[in-house]
Formats: C-alpha cells, structure tokens, sequence
C-alpha cells in the first residue's frame, strides 16, 4: 500500500517556505524514533532532493565514509563510481565540486538523516559540515535539512551549538508523534475504520506513533490489534522497548532507569525523589538524563499547584514505555489473548487512568477548544494534598488556570459507558473542590469539569456540581 502524507501541515510548510525563499536554510527537523521524520521530508520535498546520506547505527567512519561516497555515485551517475573519501572534509569538498559542476536553476536541497550516528566521537563530521555550510553552501542557493532522532543530541549539537554551527539554523522542526485526530486520519487512509473509543485504547497503549499505528489491521476491535501487536511472538511491539533507548542515547541504562522509576510514580516524581528512590547520582548527570528524556517527547516535567520551579515533577508520558513495563514485559510466555486476559483485571483499571491521564495532557490544545478558550493564557499544573486525621488526601491531575480569572478542575474518568454520579462520587468531587479552594485560598472562579470517554447522564448528583461535561469527541478536535 502507498503511503500518503497526513496531517503535518504546518512542518510541511515550514519546509515549503524554506525551499522557495531566495536564501540558503538550513532546517533542523527533531523527533523521537519511529515519528516518521524521513518519510515527512521524503514526501514534502519529493523529487527535490539531490543528495541524501543517512547515519548507519554502529558504523565507524570508514563505513559511513563508504556509504557517502555509494550515495554520491547514485546521485551523480558519474562513468566510474566515486572512491570512498580521506575523512569528511575531503567528503564535503567532493559534494561541493559535484554541485558546482552540475549547475542547476531550482535550489539545491541535501539531506543528511540520522546526524548523530554520522557524527560519531572523532569522527570530524560537524566539524567538516560546519566548514562546508559556512564557506560554501552558505553563499549557494541551498537547502541543507538535517534529521536526527536523538533530540537532545540534536538540540546540544546543533540548535544550541557554540561552534561552526553557531546561529546557523534557520528554521527548527520538533516533530510530534500524532495527535488523535492524525491518527483517526491516518487508519482511515490506511483503510482501517474504528470507533473513537476502539482508536482511544490503540492510542493509550501505542500512542500516536506512525510506526507502531502502521501495525493496526482492519476488522480488528482494539483488544485484537494490541494483543497481536504487543504479545504475539512476532509483534512489532514485543521487544521494541530494549531497542529503543540505545538508539538513541549513551549509556541509555541510565535513562532506562529513571523510565522504570516514573512508571511506578502516578503522580510523578521530583528530581530529588528520582534521585532518593532510583539511586541515581546527585548531579548534573541526573539533570542530563532528565533533559533528554523530556526532549525526547519520553517524560513531561510540569509543576505543582502554586509551586517554584524547583519542585518540578516529571511524569513518564510516552505511552508505549508505560505499557510495556506494565503489561509485555512481565508476560515472559506470550500467547494469543494475553490482553485480553490483562484487561479483565485490577492492574488494567490503574494503567487506563493513567493513560487517559496522559492522553488529556497530550491533548491540552484540544481541550482548550472544546472548552472555548483557545485563545486565553493557561498553564496547566496539579494539585495534591496530603491526608491527615481529620480529612483524606486530595489528588487533582490535570487544573487550566485561566488568565481570565477561572480555573477548571478537570476530573478524568476513563469509563466504558456513560457516567452516571452517585451520592458518594459527588461528596467525594465536592470535598475535593473545597480543600482545593481552602489550601491554595484562590480567588478564581472554579469549574468543575468532567472528561470521559462517553457523556454524563445528567441527575440530582451532577445538577449544580459539574459545570462541564466533555466527551473523547473533544480529543479530536
């Protein structure tokens, strides 16, 4: 089946503009493993590119210097093929000469894909693409675009670079896995036709992640799709997550741990309790690790209620980890109807919330629409209260405090059918409105605000408690 682009509209014009401004751009284009990067410069700029080198994983610089010169022949078509260069600037001069020799009127476009493997300790890489770009390319009509998966890489060696590359980026692309909308769109295209509530479950375990949705097949509910996906013994899913982070970091055990650390936290964890319980270092490695996993699109830090930056906490939102280090890994024998199985029991009820969870923070914009406030400044936080003797904790996930003074206390309920509100669910949201109010001494007005799946049956308990009800329909706004 042919692939066509969905979605990314506005990467997609980024990219236009860069190709028909009458400057040279140099574009950066981030985002995490199996986001579709290659495929969306691919197909935005198709039949436009006159020279592309993707970084081999694991290569030394005689290979990867080999393979530049194999692309350079392909490109070229010259009588004899190109022999493999000293080192890369040598590479470079090469690309230079055969761009100059093959003039043409349009602008040049070259794109290097997956830098940090290319630009590898010792290598010289960015050291030759620097000299390149500023004494040649620089006074040429190109468009260089550089990928990478590694974003934190991506954003230390090139974005915030010191160097060469200092101030060279013209325009910056951090692509995001799909949203729900993009990924309703890009199964229909596909041919695969689900219900809202089927596509919510796929997206709360695989996330939107144009790799993994590939994997969906049509005429399969949900629970089909993840228990083929992610536990039969040839799915995409099983043992992706011990692939995943070496691709993309150093010493990526590092990472991994504080990964298996936040996915026990459903309120997350501070830097300093991610120290304390994961027994990590108290330094600036630990700060590093947790800059990258956040650049990454992995883990999302926000802050608490009313509090300094320093109690930041950091929530593990990649929804593939947290589904893998709850349910495949500890299912050693995988079998067929093993989600089924897992999806009868306690531990699922827990993941789903957590996963909505993150799926409404994921969201933000969405539901900022749906409430009619597209346009106000918010800033999301949460709230928590520790319980004492006389009262219980209270524990709210997701506040929009609104600049026009208003904040909506958004109770998230992933439920299988419509929410009706008993006596005991409304004096528990009631208490929870009052401590909030009473411990954080806000002035703002407060709505109450119910997200779930199907609608609230409106009755004697809701009536004058809940101020909006919003459906999964809000989500793919």
């Amino acid at each position: 089946m042919q692939q066509v682009l969905v979605g990314r509209k506005p990467e997609i014009e980024i990219l236009h503009k860069a190709l028909n401004s009458p400057e040279p751009e140099m574009v950066a284009l981030i985002g995490r493993r199996r986001v579709g990067k290659t495929f969306l410069i691919r197909q935005a700029l198709a039949g436009k590119i006159d020279f592309e080198l993707t970084g081999e994983q694991n290569s030394g610089k005689h290979q990867q210097l080999q393979n530049f010169a194999d692309r350079l022949t392909l490109h070229s078509k010259p009588l004899l093929p190109f022999q493999r260069p000293g080192n890369w600037h040598e590479a470079f001069n090469m690309l230079a000469m055969w761009l100059e020799a093959d003039k043409k009127p349009q602008k040049r476009v070259l794109f290097f894909d997956e830098l940090p493997w290319l630009a590898t300790r010792r290598s010289d890489f960015l050291a030759a693409l620097s000299y390149f770009w500023n004494s040649w390319a620089s006074q040429n009509h190109v468009m260089l675009v550089i990928c990478g998966s590694a974003a934190s890489w991506m954003i230390q060696h090139i974005v915030r670079d010191r160097g060469g590359l200092y101030n060279r980026i013209t325009r910056r692309i951090h692509l995001q896995p799909f949203t729900l909308a993009e990924t309703e769109a890009f199964l229909l295209q596909r041919g695969v036709r689900l219900d809202r509530y089927q596509l919510l479950q796929i997206y709360m375990a695989l996330g939107g992640i144009p790799h993994y949705l590939k994997e969906v097949e049509n005429g399969k509910t949900a629970a089909q799709n993840i228990d083929h996906i992610c536990f039969s013994p040839n799915g995409l899913l099983t043992d992706e997550f011990e692939q995943l982070y070496p691709a993309l970091f150093e010493q990526a055990d590092k990472h991994i741990k504080v990964i298996r650390l936040l996915a026990r936290s459903r309120q997350g964890m501070t830097r300093a309790e991610i120290i304390e319980h994961g027994e990590v270092t108290n330094g600036g490695n630990t700060s590093k690790v947790l800059e990258e996993l956040e650049s990454s699109g992995f883990i999302t830090g926000f802050y608490a209620f009313g509090k300094k930056k320093k109690e930041m906490r950091y929530r593990l939102t990649d929804e593939y980890s947290l589904f893998y280090l709850k349910f495949i890994e500890a299912n050693h024998e995988l079998q067929r109807g093993a989600w089924q199985t897992f999806s009868q029991n306690q531990s699922w009820k827990s993941w789903s919330g957590y996963a909505f969870e993150n799926l409404a923070l994921r969201h933000l914009p969405q539901l900022k629409k749906a409430l009619g406030i597209a346009a106000v400044h918010t800033e999301s936080s949460a709230f928590s209260l520790r319980g004492n003797g006389q009262q219980a904790g209270v524990q709210i996930d997701l506040l929009i405090d609104r600049n026009d003074h208003a904040i909506n206390v958004c109770e998230l309920k992933f439920y299988s059918e419509e929410i009706i509100l008993n006596k005991a669910m409304a004096t528990a949201l009631r208490q929870k409105i009052a401590h909030f109010k009473s411990a954080t001494q806000t002035k703002k007005q407060i709505f109450l605000t119910l997200i779930a799946p199907f609608p609230l049956i409106s009755n004697e308990h809701s009536v004058g408690l809940v101020d909006v009800s919003l459906t999964m329909d809000a989500f793919f706004e």
